[in-house]
């Protein structure tokens, strides 16, 4: 008695699902609340990355144009 291997593509639909799927109405695309959440998280990585390199910097340039006008060994110092 032999066994029958079948192959598969992960994540893919099988044509028996893509039909039942398209007598449904369902689209083969990615889904709009799918490119929502995937713009969502692009956009929250690079808010992320923007404000890790960008407060240091942010915060000596605020400190530079307040008065009294330090220097930047002042400013630099913890003390």
């Amino acid at each position: 008695m032999s066994t029958r291997v079948a192959l598969k593509a992960k994540g893919g639909k099988s044509n028996r699902n893509k039909a039942s799927a398209a007598a449904a109405g369902e689209e083969d695309g990615p889904s709009t609340v799918k490119i929502v959440k995937d713009w969502t998280n692009w956009g929250l990585h690079k808010a992320k990355v923007v404000a890790h390199y960008g407060f240091i910097p942010l915060i000596i340039v605020i400190g530079m144009n307040s008065e009294p006008k330090p220097s930047w060994a002042q400013l630099l110092t913890p003390v």
